[in-house]
């Protein structure tokens, strides 16, 4: 068995208080834009099985109870004791909370409480500039007050996050969602999208102009706090584009999620000396073949630069099968290369401390003092 240190989740959200019924437990156990198929659950995924065997018996159940059995011991233990068992019993001893997502969900210093462990914040640059808005009357104040809240949380956040920059809504039409550009606008186009957005707000209110999403983010690289992108973009160009414009400045890019477009970051990450990989929530996602998908990571990018993530959120379940699957995978797939002759059990347990652990402490700079 490969030995690994307690991971550090680079990227994930709080938990939901609430307790939790058959229909809003499988809403959150899969995306979808649909109920499942007739006859069947979202238990019936790679993800159901994945909960039915990791986080039933940290529940007290036998390994894949079935889902009736495993939604009634959750009622029983309620949702703040099912989260924390589900914590405490993932091999977790940092997370990286984005705060940005809407909800009744437990921010950093909950979440580090109930799984006995520490927490930093990943400030979500859209929401900064939403709470900006909300107290600025005019566009020049709006711009200085953004300003201001961006540096004052660089002074206490572990990193900048962007969910929208290089993704779109689900259905949009690509010509109705222009990509970001690679340069930093100009202060005349930065308060024409300023001014437009502010007098849309009350028609909608989030973040969607190219314009204004590549003012935060080049706000957030002269920070010099690590940036996280999600990489949901159809058409790499564009982020490949801020990823070239960006490199030598100091400032280290994680690319989040984009499976199954994952071997694109892993690209990235072996091109670029600023750019890193995260494994995420497709982990949990692939369930039983996690290692296959893990492997392929590995195969391109140099594993000083894959970071480990649960991108779990609302469930406490996926930050617990993100973290258990993470452990398993990389077992299965370093020790098979450690069985067949190709590594040494002490270069695979450097390679599983540094995906684990050392690579988000290192970005991060999780241990300065």
């Amino acid at each position: 068995m490969i030995e690994t240190p307690p991971l550090v989740d680079q990227y994930c959200h709080g938990v939901l208080r609430t307790e939790l019924g058959l229909g809003t437990f499988e809403a959150q156990l899969m995306r979808s834009a649909g109920p499942p198929a007739a006859g069947t659950t979202f238990f019936d995924t790679q993800t159901g099985f994945a909960v039915r065997r990791w986080c039933a018996p940290l529940l007290g159940l036998e390994p894949h109870a079935t889902p009736a059995r495993y939604l009634a011991r959750r009622r029983e233990l309620g949702a703040a004791e099912t989260a924390r068992r589900l914590l405490r019993g993932s091999p977790v001893a940092a997370y990286l909370v984005d705060t940005g997502v809407a909800g009744d969900l437990t921010g950093p210093k909950e979440l580090a409480l109930a799984g006995d462990a520490e927490a930093f914040e990943a400030v979500r640059l859209e929401l900064l500039a939403e709470q900006v808005a909300d107290t600025s009357g005019t566009v020049g104040a709006f711009l200085a007050n953004l300003a201001e809240a961006i540096h004052h949380a660089a002074a206490g956040a572990a990193a900048f996050t962007c969910a929208t920059a290089f993704t779109r809504p689900d259905g949009a039409d690509p010509a109705d969602t222009p990509p970001v550009g690679p340069e930093p606008p100009g202060p005349g186009a930065v308060r024409g999208a300023a001014g437009r957005w502010l007098a849309g707000r009350p028609r909608g209110g989030a973040v969607r102009d190219p314009v204004l999403l590549a003012h935060l983010l080049w706000s957030a690289v002269a920070s010099g706090l690590p940036l996280q992108l999600h990489t949901g973009a159809a058409d790499p160009a564009p982020l490949t584009g801020f990823v070239r414009a960006t490199a030598g400045l100091g400032t280290r890019l994680v690319l989040l999620g984009g499976h199954p477009d994952h071997r694109r970051s892993a690209q990235l990450a072996a091109a670029f000396p600023h750019v890193y990989a995260d494994t995420g929530a497709a982990l949990g996602r692939t369930g039983s073949r996690a290692a296959a998908a893990l492997t392929e990571l590995l195969e391109i990018a140099p594993f000083g630069k894959v970071l480990f993530s649960s991108g779990g959120g609302r469930l406490p379940e996926l930050h617990a099968i993100g973290a258990l699957v993470f452990r398993e995978a990389l077992g299965r797939a370093l020790g098979g290369w450690v069985a067949e002759g190709s590594w040494s059990w002490r270069d695979a347990e450097r390679v599983a401390a540094m995906l684990a652990a050392g690579n988000a402490r290192r970005v991060y700079r999780l241990d300065r003092p």
